[in-house]
């Protein structure tokens, strides 16, 4: 059966007519933040502390968008009688954001947990040699990173903590034994007295 002449003019319209009688969902955006999803990928936040200047994240980066300095020092010997040491200080961590594509793999190749996601979005510039964000920007978005998710109740505990648990339970066991033996052998000696 062939299709009805403006059949499909009279859907079109009854769609109109059904969207025009609800109510619109749209926010308003400067004036209400929206809710972002927790593993929201905003930008990338730097811990300076953690950050050993090993350059990993600038070697696996596929955009080459990381830029780090650094220079060495000498750090006096921690005891008398050691060798002086020296280490990487950060002079410079810088993060294009025009040419970075937000793939996370710097973040995952840190061994020391330097680099983090924030949440925040507005960060937009006038000019595209302004996207280019020095440490001290990128620290600032550092203190907006939400908290890790909390660990699963069911889950099983880490091995690190259940050997350092058990070292403790034993050395914990050794002290009572100690402990007890040294009062059997206080009372013995009290009898033979």
């Amino acid at each position: 059966m062939p299709p009805i002449p403006g059949s499909g003019l009279a859907k079109g319209l009854a769609v109109t007519l059904r969207t025009m009688t609800k109510k619109t969902v749209t926010e308003q955006y400067p004036e209400h933040q929206p809710e972002l999803p927790p593993r929201t990928r905003g930008v990338i936040g730097l811990f300076e502390e953690n950050c050993t200047v090993c350059m990993l994240c600038a070697r696996e980066c596929p955009d080459w968008c990381i830029y780090i300095d650094s220079h060495k020092e000498t750090v006096p010997p921690a005891a008398p009688g050691g060798r002086e040491r020296s280490r990487n200080v950060l002079d410079r961590f810088a993060i294009d954001f025009a040419l970075c594509m937000y793939c996370g793999i710097c973040i995952e190749v840190c061994p020391f947990d330097a680099l983090f996601w924030s949440p925040e979005f507005e960060y937009a510039e006038t000019d595209i040699h302004e996207l280019t964000h020095e440490r001290d920007k990128l620290r600032e978005w550092m203190w907006t990173v939400p908290a890790p998710p909390a660990l699963d109740p069911a889950a099983e505990e880490p091995k690190e903590l259940a050997a350092a648990r058990k070292a403790a339970e034993k050395a914990q066991a050794a002290e009572k034994l100690a402990a007890a033996e040294a009062e059997a052998a206080a009372e013995s000696k009290g009898e033979e007295s």
